[in-house]
């Protein structure tokens, strides 16, 4: 009987066509990634990891790194990955409970260097493949494997972009088992972590390790075909007390699971437990011409993970204040939005937004509420001063499937990236990356890498 590595292989292995949508969807994503590594690369986690692995990162090696210079593949993989996700603006993926594109892109990345060229066609499919893998894997043990305290960036992430790695080597279907087994071997990373750097630097592990993995994996290197399902294995001890596995669960559609479940572009530089409070609020400030003044206290109802992800109701720097509902609340209805200038030291500590976060209360949905439903709407309820009670619900944020952004905005959010990243602000690198399926050569010696790295736009 196949294991389930081994149908994830095959089905990853089989789709060999993907619809404009699909592509295009792969395309905005990998662009998107990209803004959030050139904004990431200056930030304190890459820095320590740039000091710490001096050496090996000084120059001459195989793969580019964001930073500048070049390093071997698993490095860049680690720093690249690391500086994606750096400031909590890379993209989500619901069936993973992962962000997967800043483990999938930069790993990806990693492995294009100058005996490895590839189109810019095949590279977004590699993306497509690896997608697909970890909503695979994530089917089988999400949400109680979420919910339990693993961050799946980490986790199913790093296993499933070992596919997409492996497929862009050119693996076969048994080395792209063998690469997810030795993955699932690498899995950890704790959500304990939140609000620290070593939470960017989970989805440089899982990147690092889903190459290393996948280059194991075609050296001859394996792991048991069965790992996820056997007993001690990946749902056995990952998958939480209400993990149901895969059986009847594992079914692909003709349609690909960017088509049918799409990405979360963020919206907000934070994290993305926040954003459909942000969003409601926000709706309820339009629709209502809202004054801080006349608001007497603001309460949010949020799912148990989100509660728990959001640890810091009154943070001390730019890390915890990603991860507090109160400072991101507040900041958004004062400022009207969220920008990455929002999530600095001396932002976080400006009087107007210390007096408002007060009033900012956060509750979560009971385990008997969420038991046997996916997903629940988070809830706003502003009480007024004068005793009006207003309501506002949101099941999908800004930038999702239901809630999409326009190109304009994701070019305002591209800018920002840039900006932030010390580098000249213009549109004309996001045209061009844009334009990525039609990259005939992609490897570390091609101009592409000129749009990510160089100062000055091209």
């Amino acid at each position: 009987m196949a294991t389930i590595l081994r149908k994830i292989a095959e089905q990853v292995l089989s789709r060999t066509t993907f619809s404009n949508v699909a592509m295009d969807r792969a395309r905005d994503a990998a662009v998107d990634t990209i803004g959030c590594m050139i904004a990431g690369r200056g930030d304190e986690s890459v820095a320590a990891l740039t000091r710490a692995f001096d050496g090996e990162i000084a120059g001459g090696g195989e793969a580019r790194l964001v930073t500048g210079g070049s390093a071997s593949p698993s490095f860049a993989a680690l720093i690249n990955a690391t500086a994606a996700h750096a400031l909590d603006f890379d993209d989500n993926f619901h069936p993973a409970r992962a962000h997967s594109s800043a483990v999938l892109v930069p790993a990806l990345l990693a492995v294009l260097t100058r005996r490895k060229v590839t189109s810019g066609r095949r590279f977004l499919e590699a993306y497509l493949a690896g997608l697909e893998a970890q909503a695979a894997v994530g089917f089988g043990v999400n949400p109680s494997h979420y919910n339990r305290g693993w961050h799946a960036t980490a986790t199913v992430g790093s296993i499933g972009a070992a596919a997409g790695v492996a497929r862009l080597l050119g693996g076969d279907e048994e080395s792209l088992a063998a690469a997810m087994s030795l993955a699932t071997s690498f899995a950890c990373g704790p959500k304990g972590q939140f609000g620290t750097t070593a939470k960017p630097l989970h989805a440089g592990i899982a990147a690092r390790n889903a190459v290393d993995a996948a280059r194991m994996a075609l050296a001859g290197m394996s792991g048991r075909p069965d790992i996820l399902e056997r007993p001690q294995g990946f749902l056995d001890l990952f998958g939480g007390d209400d993990a149901k596995g895969w059986a009847g669960r594992l079914t692909f559609e003709e349609e690909h699971i960017i088509e049918s479940r799409g990405v979360v572009t963020k919206r907000h530089p934070c994290c993305a437990s926040t954003h459909r409070a942000v969003d409601a609020l926000l709706d309820l400030k339009q629709q209502h011409g809202l004054l801080a003044g006349d608001i007497a206290r603001i309460e949010t109802k949020v799912g148990i993970s989100a509660a728990r992800n959001l640890a810091y109701p009154d943070p001390t720097d730019e890390m915890q204040a990603r991860f507090s509902m109160q400072y991101c609340l507040a900041t958004a209805f004062l400022k009207g939005s969220l920008s990455l200038s929002d999530f600095t030291r001396q932002e976080i500590g400006r009087a107007e937004i210390r007096e408002f976060m007060p009033r900012i209360e956060m509750q979560s949905y009971s385990a008997d509420e969420e038991k046997g439903v996916e997903r629940l709407p988070h809830v706003v309820t502003v009480t007024m001063r004068d005793g009006r009670i207003l309501n506002k619900s949101r099941l999908h944020a800004k930038g999702s499937l239901e809630a999409p952004m326009s190109v304009h905005e994701r070019e305002v959010k591209f800018l920002d990236c840039l900006r932030w990243g010390n580098r000249n602000v213009s549109g004309a690198s996001f045209l061009q990356l844009r334009g990525l399926a039609d990259f005939e050569n992609l490897s570390g010696d091609d101009p592409f890498w000129n749009l990510i790295t160089d100062r000055q736009s091209p």
